[in-house]
């Protein structure tokens, strides 16, 4: 009788648990245009615990299929091994002293002249050659590639497709329709920026990885005020919200309240020879 009714017991709360995450989800939100009914809202309900408890490991699938699209159809992947595996190395470099160092990251270089880098989830991070071109060395090349790091260790993408998610009324990434949460992930990866405190939350995990791998943090803000001054509008990547002066200012007071002894990555001839040919 004991089991019978913990059985039954079971068999109700999960129902109940997703039903109560999806009204308050459903109170939080704009009413849509369309009549709904309590399916619509168990499935947002559904969704929220999915995309919440996605583990490593099915984040790392879905940052595959997600890469694979990215590669396979959105950028060209620049074809020359030796700056790929120098651009690797210092990604690899900077991933053993991040917050989420046990991932497989995955660091490519994107064959395309604006500066520009960005990141999906589950390790993959891109670096247009044009942002290759642009740096005065490693460095300054570290500290972008540690703010992408950042974005992955926070697990920002993964916050975003949630949020479109329940905003759009889909399913989860865990549930029926992955080509949907695949296609979402593309588009956060190339479109769709990251808000205010996204930003500069993945400045400071870059800031603190950098100098955990050793390497001169003043560049980060060094490399982002240069790329600011004089021109009519920012880069890419720092096109976004919040304004890169403010960033660069923020990054100055982190550096001076925790600094870091790391002097790595300054010579400027030594990093042109590693990029030669991009």
């Amino acid at each position: 009788m004991v089991n019978q009714l913990q059985r039954s017991y079971r068999r109700w709360l999960y129902p109940l648990i997703s039903l109560v995450v999806a009204v308050s989800i459903w109170v939080g939100q704009p009413l849509a245009s369309q009549a709904f009914s309590w399916a619509d809202l168990l499935l947002r309900g559904i969704q929220v615990v999915q995309l919440s408890s996605l583990n490593d490991r099915q984040e790392i699938a879905l940052g595959q299929q997600i890469n694979d699209e990215i590669t396979g159809s959105q950028v060209r992947i620049l074809r020359n091994s030796r700056v790929t595996d120098y651009v690797n190395q210092v990604g690899q470099r900077l991933a053993a002293k991040s917050d989420r160092p046990n991932l497989r990251y995955t660091f490519q270089v994107v064959d395309d002249n604006s500066i520009n880098a960005f990141a999906t989830m589950g390790g993959y991070v891109y670096v247009h050659s044009g942002l290759l071109k642009a740096a005065d060395n490693e460095a300054q090349l570290a500290s972008v590639i540690g703010h992408e790091i950042g974005h992955i260790a926070a697990r920002h993408a993964i916050k975003q497709m949630r949020e479109k998610s329940v905003a759009q009324g889909l399913l989860g990434v865990a549930g029926l329709d992955r080509s949907t949460a695949v296609n979402i992930g593309v588009q956060l990866a190339l479109d769709l920026p990251n808000s205010r405190k996204d930003e500069y939350e993945a400045d400071q995990r870059g800031l603190i990885t950098l100098g955990r791998a050793g390497y001169a943090q003043s560049q980060m803000a060094a490399f982002m005020q240069k790329l600011v001054t004089g021109k009519a509008s920012a880069p890419v990547f720092l096109s976004n919200h919040p304004a890169a002066a403010d960033r660069v200012v923020r990054l100055r007071q982190l550096a001076q309240q925790n600094p870091t002894p790391g002097t790595d990555g300054l010579s400027s001839g030594d990093y042109r020879t590693r990029v030669q040919g991009v």
